[in-house]
């Protein structure tokens, strides 16, 4: 067993009622530094992940059963400071994990849910949530094969990045959506075919003009307007992965695009509409962390995080300017995966 110097008290989010405006229902408290068991251990945290995700939680829609206050937050990195006598992780170790409630100064974590990294880069935080669930999803439901047509919504976000890279390294056509000429150009540096500003011009309009056979695979988180454009524009077998459906997070009132009219057109493209949920592909999750780590490693893969440098409520460092990224992300400013750097007076 070691250990290192750990403060008594640390500061950590909760959500203090349940709600999707991040920065009304959640508040900063402080609270003891737990101790982690004999397989566990403390993890000083280093670097938090923003998720679209978090506004779910603090909703309530991933678990309605969970009451007020709980701690919010998906993911994290830092480095070890206790590990229990069983655990194989060693006090030093820089490790990335996830687990529910984590954005806080320390938490515990069971040692066999961590994986080991050579340092704190935060690119290794996109991999646990973003990385995982286009890898896992586009393999167990996209069916990528070279020529294929492959669209993918909010593509310069976190886990579209992702997709955009595994799509193109599969030998597919990419089109990427986005809404800035900037992170066209971005989107173009990492593999995208044709990129659409759906500020500038209309998904629809481009997919029928330009792809009047249809799109093939259609890796789709943004709903509404965006996976009426994907079901309007299906090619013939034509699958759409669900993994979200960000402009719907927020409470705003969802567009009227009939189940009865998607279905219709789904029939008679013999389509499939497939949802994908992270947690359900735990099992594939050690395969796929190996295969990002390895791709990423060997420069096959790039990987982009957004600190919120010069942006107005940025940079974004430490636990108070977490409700300002996850508003940064919601504002789809965002180039790559919104991430929090946690500095040292953080801690108590």
């Amino acid at each position: 067993m070691g250990s290192r110097l750990i403060p008594v008290k640390m500061r950590q989010i909760i959500a203090k009622k349940l709600g999707s405006n991040f920065r009304d229902v959640t508040e900063i408290v402080e609270t003891a530094v737990p101790s982690p068991g004999p397989n566990e251990i403390l993890v000083k945290n280093r670097f938090l992940g923003i998720n679209a995700s978090d506004i779910n939680y603090t909703s309530g829609r991933y678990d309605p059963t969970r009451k007020p206050p709980f701690p919010v937050g998906f993911e994290a990195i830092g480095e070890v400071v206790t590990a229990g006598p069983e655990a194989k992780t060693k006090v030093g170790q820089n490790v990335v994990y996830s687990k529910f409630g984590c954005f806080k100064d320390y938490e515990v974590v069971d040692d066999k849910s961590v994986m080991p990294i050579p340092t704190s880069d935060p690119a290794y935080l996109t991999f646990m949530v973003s990385g995982l669930t286009a890898s896992i999803a586009l393999e167990k439901n996209g069916d990528l094969l070279p020529g294929k047509t492959v669209l993918v919504t909010a593509a310069a976000g976190g886990t579209g990045q992702f997709a955009v890279q595994i799509a193109k390294q599969a030998g597919c056509h990419v089109i990427g959506t986005c809404s800035s000429d900037d992170k066209a150009q971005f989107l173009k540096s990492i593999g995208c075919d044709r990129t659409v500003n759906y500020k500038k011009e209309n998904l629809t309009d481009v997919l029928s003009k330009e792809y009047p056979k249809g799109v093939d695979v259609v890796y789709e988180s943004v709903g509404n307007e965006m996976l009426d454009a994907a079901v309007k524009n299906l090619a013939i077998f034509g699958r759409i992965i669900v993994i979200g459906s960000i402009s719907n997070y927020e409470g705003a009132k969802s567009e009227d695009f009939s189940t009865m009219e998607h279905s219709s057109k789904l029939l008679a493209k013999s389509g499939s509409l497939i949802g994908f949920f992270l947690p359900h592909g735990r099992k594939e999750s050690s395969r796929h962390l190996q295969l990002l780590t390895s791709q990423y490693l060997q420069g096959k893969l790039k990987v982009f995080t957004d600190k919120g440098v010069g942006v107005p409520t940025g940079p974004f460092i430490g636990l108070d300017k977490v409700v300002d990224a996850v508003e940064y992300m919601y504002s789809r400013g965002n180039v790559g995966k919104v991430v929090v750097e946690l500095n040292e007076k953080s801690a108590l």
